[in-house]
């Protein structure tokens, strides 16, 4: 089997590499900032034309597309770009040139936005973004969706919590924290961040890699919109003091940066996971503390 990977460069799309090449997928990279040779193809999926992407799939003749591009944060135009306009275009390229391929896309627990404290929420949730990101993701999903039932295509949204992991993008808190605490090692400083009184359901890279293999490569996925996460939430705060203690970092952590507005709304946030165990046979594997080890050395 051949799957042509968007995003290939990034840490989900490195992970969802290695993971698929280990089942013995044949894995076709793609990134919009890479040479052409025979490693790597260049494709941009928000600038390129829709005719470069049917031509690029109907080289490669993929069963299967996984697209790990996306944006965290930007401007609005920015993040409809490369959040929405991505999975659009793949959505009208994939019917013309290669009409049975799968496609998986990385959607966002960001897609629910406020949930009810202690109660892990499910697919049908009626979701209600409180950012741009957030309302960008569901869009994609939407589409997604919206072309299962139609009929168009087989895909899949997976509804990525949050990932945890080697090569973390600073974008997010901990990524953000590890850079902080690098730093801080060095200079001998304390280290700032934002408010970390929140409640997170931090999934580690593999694992998401896993339920990417697992949907592109199963016989048939039954869920247009799957949730991917371990289904409980943990405390930022300490999860940030068991990197603190991975890193040998002693100093203060003083939490008087301005929140993130992408998720500082959102307080508590767990997955239920029940129809992801059912559609894909997929349960989350690695322990928490190893993935938070994994962020500081980069493993």
């Amino acid at each position: 089997m051949t799957a042509l990977l968007f995003g290939a460069a990034g840490c989900l799309g490195r992970a969802a590499e290695k993971e698929l090449r280990g089942r013995g997928t044949r894995v076709v990279r793609v990134s919009r900032a890479v040479p052409r040779d025979r490693h790597w193809m260049r494709h941009d999926l928000v600038h390129g034309t829709t005719g470069e992407l049917v031509d690029l799939l109907r080289s490669v003749r993929p069963e299967v597309v996984v697209n790990c591009t996306g944006l965290l944060d930007g401007t609005t135009a920015e993040l409809v770009a490369a959040n929405v306009t991505a999975t659009a275009n793949l959505l009208d390229a994939l019917p013309r040139a290669v009409p049975s391929a799968r496609l998986v896309v990385l959607g966002s627990a960001a897609e629910y936005g406020r949930v009810p404290h202690g109660r892990p929420v499910g697919e049908d949730a009626v979701p209600e973004p409180v950012s741009g990101y957030g309302i960008t993701k569901l869009a994609s999903t939407l589409l997604v969706r919206d072309a299962v039932v139609a009929g168009r295509l087989d895909a899949v949204a997976l509804r990525v919590f949050n990932p945890i992991g080697a090569d973390l993008p600073p974008g997010t808190v901990l990524g953000r924290a590890a850079e902080a605490m690098r730093t801080a090692l060095h200079e001998g400083t304390d280290i700032t961040l934002g408010p970390l009184d929140a409640y997170r359901d931090f999934v580690d890279v593999a694992d998401v890699a896993a339920a990417i293999a697992d949907a592109a490569l199963a016989a048939a996925v039954p869920e247009p919109v799957l949730n991917v996460g371990t289904g409980r939430a943990v405390a930022v705060r300490d999860v940030v003091a068991v990197l603190a203690e991975v890193a040998g970092f002693t100093g203060r952590v003083r939490e008087t940066a301005a929140a993130q507005a992408r998720s500082a709304a959102v307080t508590w946030i767990a997955a239920d996971t029940t129809r992801v165990r059912q559609a894909l046979g997929w349960s989350p594997r690695r322990d928490l503390a190893d993935s938070v080890k994994a962020v500081w050395e980069g493993v």
